[in-house]
């Protein structure tokens, strides 16, 4: 599968400075594809839609209005398609930072393309105040694409973006525009919805439960965007916000015959995890698994894993089974040596497995 940045490549930008020529005839085409491409190939994602960028501030038109004529009549015709949005959005939020009105109105005709939602935190920063006013209205715009935008786009931890500090610190007025979303009529709205509400969860947890509990009993669209936005509360074994979905934390559940096999492993082998639960009284359980992977400098904290949810009928051994494979991936490298699994039931841990992993 290809590279994120190879998106942005050279046949990208010509197919860009094509469709604003069109635009524009006064376009500098050849000088912009030239300014754009030279070490492309050299750069990562980031720094590939800043050199983009930054050639568009050379080639276009330099009054915020003439240049924003000139980017709706590329949408117009049906361009910017894609990832060839991303850098005219950089380019938006660089260029016409200063004319708010201007570049705001044309994030909103942009977004569907692809979604502005880093360019627009650069206005959150430097242009507050209209800003707000501006993503106040926009929760009610008949786009889904733009509705979208003002709950993505003001996330506080964003992946892939900036940090908004002033929004980490203070999250209300960003839950002022989500008490308007979380039940929109668009399932793409209300999912960005739920991730605003987990980024909220990692600074304020006392905050997201409290806006999930006000959220469950008022939407029609099902437990989703609670469910989803108290997920990393609920993994971490948050009693309030497994008590919001129904969980029972404090009902006695006891672990039966845990057993991993083989219980010695080889990196990239899979590993089979059985086991039972029973409770003395019915409840709704949230099943999840805990693996401790070891690191170059002893066992890492441990990595919960969803497994399922399920109704646990009082004094009956209900059975689980889970293969697990340890294997490399992007974000975590299995190192040889003890390694150990926990289960956990709406957030205790019940008890847990040691094996070993060689290379």
């Amino acid at each position: 599968m290809a590279a994120f940045k190879d998106e942005l490549s050279t046949a990208v930008v010509e197919q860009l400075g094509s469709e604003i020529a069109a635009a524009w005839s006064s376009f500098d085409e050849a000088t912009f594809v030239d300014l754009a491409t030279s070490g492309l190939e050299q750069r990562e994602l980031k720094e590939r839609v800043q050199l983009i960028s930054d050639a568009l501030e050379a080639t276009m038109p330099g009054d915020p209005t003439d240049a924003a004529r000139v980017i709706r009549s590329v949408l117009d015709a049906g361009g910017l398609q894609g990832w060839s949005s991303l850098p005219v959005n950089s380019f938006v939020a660089s260029a016409m930072i200063d004319r708010p009105a201007v570049g705001l109105a044309l994030l909103a005709d942009v977004t569907p393309r692809f979604s502005a939602e880093f360019a627009i935190r650069f206005f959150i920063d430097e242009r507050y105040d209209i800003t707000m006013r501006q993503l106040g209205e926009w929760v009610g715009h008949p786009d889904e694409h733009v509705r979208r935008l003002v709950s993505e786009g003001t996330r506080p931890r964003l992946p892939w973006a900036p940090v908004l500090r002033r929004f980490v610190t203070d999250p209300t007025p960003t839950l002022r525009l989500l008490d308007r979303l979380f039940d929109d009529p668009s399932e793409y709205v209300r999912r960005s919805v739920a991730n605003h509400l987990n980024d909220i969860s990692k600074d304020h947890p006392d905050l997201a439960v409290e806006t999930a509990t006000r959220w469950a009993p008022r939407s029609t669209h099902g437990d989703f965007v609670v469910r989803h936005g108290l997920r990393s509360l609920v993994k971490r074994g948050d009693p309030a916000a497994l008590r919001v979905l129904g969980f029972d934390p404090d009902v006695a559940v006891e672990l039966i015959e845990l057993s991993c096999s083989p219980p010695a492993i080889r990196i990239g082998d899979t590993i089979t995890i059985e086991f039972g639960l029973r409770t003395v009284a019915s409840t709704r359980a949230a099943v999840d698994y805990v693996v401790g992977y070891q690191g170059v400098h002893g066992r890492k904290a441990g990595k919960v894993f969803k497994l399922t949810v399920r109704d646990l009928p009082a004094a009956e051994v209900v059975r689980f089974e889970r293969r697990h494979r340890f294997d490399h991936v992007s974000i975590r490298r299995i190192h040889p040596g003890r390694h150990r699994i926990d289960i956990q039931v709406n957030g205790r841990i019940l008890g847990g497995i040691e094996f070993d992993v060689a290379d």
